[in-house]
């Protein structure tokens, strides 16, 4: 008898197909930032090709591609420093840039790569605006909003944090699905209309995806 397989929980591989890890990315802390930083530019729509292999190389170029959006640059300069082939540096430098990265929504990069994953109409909803508006916004016809930009951006970190334990189907009925922790509530009953990006239903929706790391059932 073959096992049925939910695939929503069949893991997302993306532009992350990772088959090997090189010192100093072979220390689990320096790995898992390293891991997560992948994860968030995948998202942001910054990863520009597949990742196979995880080396300081990998990290300086994917930093580097950061810095040219304008995002962490000191951080791209300390891994390319001499110094980043310590592990404990190395992961510093991540830990900066990903922290960077979270706040820095970067709509010209993310629309593309939202879209992909939700399709316009789903996404518009998520972002709480109209369709021909996501369209003009993504198309740079004319400036994303900032509160916009911002939703968009809390919708990308929600994907990274997903990425790696759901398939691309399964992120998106992530988002539909009730939870308990949000008091029998879905994802996107929280983030609907105008939704504070910063506000405390956003807050608790990022931190339940976030928990999928140590339970990947949630």
């Amino acid at each position: 008898m073959t096992a049925e397989v939910d695939p929503d929980t069949i893991r997302s591989v993306g532009k992350l197909q990772i088959r090997s890890v090189r010192a100093p990315l072979d220390d689990p802390e320096t790995a898992e930032a390293a891991v997560d930083v992948l994860k968030a530019m995948e998202a942001m729509g910054l990863l520009a090709d597949d990742v196979d292999e995880l080396t300081l190389d990998v990290v300086r170029s994917v930093a580097t591609r950061a810095a040219e959006a304008g995002v962490g640059e000191s951080a791209a300069a300390s891994l390319r420093s001499t110094a980043s082939r310590s592990p404990d540096r190395a992961a510093a430098a991540l830990r900066e840039l990903q922290r960077a990265l979270e706040g820095s929504p970067l709509p010209a990069f993310e629309w593309p790569a939202m879209i992909e994953l939700f399709g316009v109409e789903r996404l518009a909803e998520l972002v709480g605006v109209s369709v021909a508006s996501l369209r003009r916004y993504a198309a740079d016809q004319r400036p994303t909003p900032d509160v916009v930009a911002a939703r968009l951006h809390l919708i990308a970190r929600i994907v990274a944090e997903l990425r790696g334990a759901y398939s691309e189907v399964g992120v998106r009925r992530w988002f539909e699905r009730t939870r308990s922790l949000l008091g029998g509530r879905s994802p996107d009953s929280l983030l609907s209309g105008e939704w504070d990006p910063d506000g405390g239903d956003a807050e608790r929706v990022l931190a339940l995806a976030r928990s999928i790391t140590a339970s990947p059932t949630t």
